[in-house]
């Protein structure tokens, strides 16, 4: 289903807001939600994990930032449009942001620090639902209506960023609340397309388009994903993957202390290549590093539901070319430090997942996933010259494609 909504009405009134009710369609909600879940790294406040545009293009991701480029625009628009300030708004900052069990933000402004005095607007994009993937998280409004916004997948909040918008949000006490976050700036020298084209031309161009697998993700360093919670703590990649019944493994062998240099953190094995077990298995494919693999598996997740009526519309499943699971021997799963307590507790739902689990689906979400992460690095190794040429990321149809005469 296509993202669609009307034009907001112009702003009025003394706390200038608008609610716009089925911004995104639920894929997208679903799409930006993998992005998340298999990219976050720990957040800038306490229980909260986040996933820049920046980020994605640092580790390798930057084919997944073409999923937000329609977004961004239609935003924009939509800001321009509610508060009458046409062509003369940039993009400050996107990101997708989850709220965790025990985060919350008191009153305040979104310019309320003297760094952040160059926004002028919010924009927030819930990507699930109140209720039924998290409790509480409820954004509330010091004054003027709506007064608070109860979260529902696709909906999208839109208010000016100073003073006249004081709100705050209620802690979360159950799940993870998920939105897409942008704020908008008048200001060009905030504008962070500039920035982000930087990232994206050192880390895209230097890929050839007949490079094998250039959209393999490469970890960030491991502190970027240790999240923190009353002086305990697990890593994110490892929490995300035994949350959905996985666990990491040796590539082969069993894991010898001995044989590591006495300096060496097991968290470091992330960052080496690795399989994926579950239960009394491990799949017989070696990926390249735990972001790798975390990145298929919550592929899988997010398209378990066309795996299965293809496995039961062609029975698929018996015959596709797939890796098999095999029994495998002691001591190969990885000694990771991780409270697996505390993360279920942060990462846990009152909606368990309870879907049967097919190894042959999970090899068909693995080729699945590649020519997904292909064919969006094709577009973006595509699109990068016209964007650097415009010093702004767009969206370029075919036709302007064609057309189009990249410096």
């Amino acid at each position: 289903m296509a993202d669609t909504t009307a034009s907001p009405p112009r702003a009025s009134g003394d706390h200038p807001r608008v609610l716009l009710r089925g911004f995104l369609s639920r894929e997208t909600c679903k799409e930006l939600e993998f992005v998340h879940r298999s990219c976050g790294a720990a957040g800038y406040r306490p229980s909260v994990v986040s996933t820049s545009l920046p980020h994605l293009a640092a580790t390798g991701c930057g084919h997944l930032i073409l999923p937000f480029v329609p977004i961004r625009e239609r935003l924009r628009d939509a800001v321009e449009s509610f508060f009458d300030c046409l062509f003369d708004v940039f993009i400050e900052f996107t990101g997708l942001i989850s709220w965790c069990k025990g985060a919350s933000i008191g009153w305040h402004s979104d310019d309320n620090k003297p760094y952040l005095r160059q926004r002028a607007f919010t924009a927030v994009c819930y990507l699930n639902n109140h209720g039924e993937d998290y409790k509480g998280g409820i954004l509330q409004f010091q004054d003027g209506d709506p007064s608070s916004i109860v979260p529902v997948a696709g909906d999208v909040v839109i208010y000016t960023a100073d003073n006249r918008n004081v709100h705050c949000v209620t802690e979360v006490t159950e799940g993870e609340r998920l939105t897409l976050t942008l704020w908008f700036t008048r200001n060009r020298a905030y504008d962070e397309d500039p920035k982000l084209l930087t990232f994206l031309s050192q880390a895209s161009l230097s890929c050839q388009p007949t490079e094998q697998k250039s959209y393999i993700p490469m970890p960030a360093s491991d502190n970027m994903y240790w999240f923190s919670y009353d002086q305990s703590g697990f890593d994110i990649r490892n929490a995300r993957v035994q949350f959905l019944g996985f666990s990491f493994h040796l590539s082969s062998g069993e894991y010898n202390p001995a044989v590591l240099p006495a300096e060496d953190d097991p968290i470091e094995l992330l960052g080496k290549q690795l399989r994926l077990g579950r239960g009394d298995a491990v799949f017989d494919k070696i990926f390249s590093n735990s972001l790798h693999a975390l990145q298929v598996v919550q592929f899988y997740y997010w398209k378990a539901p066309e795996l299965a009526a293809r496995r039961e519309q062609s029975a698929i499943g018996s015959r596709t070319g797939c890796y098999p699971a095999i029994h495998h021997s002691r001591g190969t799963e990885l000694p990771l430090p991780c409270n697996h307590t505390l993360a279920q507790i942060i990462f846990g739902s009152f909606n368990t997942l309870e879907s049967a689990f097919y190894w042959n689906d999970f090899a068909l979400a693995v080729a699945m996933w590649e020519n997904y992460s292909e064919e969006l690095k094709k577009q973006l190794l595509t699109l990068l010259p016209y964007w650097l040429s415009n010093g702004a990321i767009f969206v370029l149809d075919s036709s302007e494609l064609q057309s189009a005469e990249p410096i």
